[in-house]
């Protein structure tokens, strides 16, 4: 069973053709199970030229990444399959916007670096956990997005990227008091702007190198997966551990 929540924005109360969609599973933290995965996925093939704005249905978490509940080969099949929504997303013709009022960890902050734009609240904060899994995360795009210096401190060590910091590094434009608010206007923005225009400088932003990287990621994190990850348990002590 998917935990997206969809809505086209044809009718009242947002911008034309625009496609909304929120992961609502609260009770944890909106981690990604293999249903919502594949739900997504055709998503983004479904109506490539749509604008997109994606998020979650509360503001404390964006989404905490791979359901840690899921058995190993399950984990193995949600990881890859979720490496296949981050190219959808970068090479979809359609915007897409991520709106992030808060915790993004693993899967949720690929999702949102993988966005064209993110929308964000003072609440917002990424972390890509990948070394302690036996993986690599985020080194496809990071380096682009926040420079070689700065991503490999965020992929090395997966620290916290509070909203403060990921707006002084250009990984978002401003916080905002009402990140889906502003997600919309942007939304209204772009429908007034070429579509070909914005597709066209979709392809030049990922060039050279942004989709062999993401492919050599993809393909080594297939690879090696261990199938290592902590339990649900022993993960969610580990992480109010580090933020105690």
């Amino acid at each position: 069973m998917s935990d997206l929540q969809v809505e086209h924005g044809d009718g009242e109360g947002g911008a034309a053709g625009v496609l909304r969609v929120r992961i609502d599973a609260p009770a944890t933290r909106n981690a990604l199970t293999l249903s919502t995965v594949q739900h997504l996925h055709s998503l983004l093939a479904a109506e490539p030229s749509r604008t997109l704005l994606l998020g979650s249905t509360t503001p404390d978490n964006f989404s905490s990444g791979a359901d840690l509940d899921a058995d190993d080969a399950t984990r193995a099949q949600l990881s890859d399959l979720l490496y296949s929504c981050y190219e959808q997303i970068v090479t979809r013709p359609g915007i897409v916007i991520a709106v992030v009022e808060g915790a993004a960890v693993g899967g949720g902050a690929q999702l949102s670096a993988a966005a064209d734009l993110r929308t964000i609240s003072a609440q917002a904060r990424w972390r890509w956990v990948g070394p302690g899994h036996g993986l690599a995360v985020g080194a496809w795009i990071l380096p682009d997005l926040l420079g070689r210096s700065r991503g490999l401190d965020l992929t090395l060590t997966s620290r916290w990227l509070h909203a403060d910091e990921a707006v002084r590094a250009g990984f978002a434009a401003r916080i905002d008091e009402a990140p889906w608010t502003r997600a919309t206007a942007l939304a209204e923005e772009l429908a007034r702007a070429d579509p070909a225009a914005l597709t066209r400088i979709k392809q030049i932003a990922t060039r050279p190198g942004l989709l062999e990287r993401l492919a050599a990621e993809r393909g080594q994190n297939q690879a090696g997966w261990s199938g290592g990850a902590p339990s649900a348990r022993e993960a969610s002590r580990q992480s109010r551990l580090r933020d105690s």
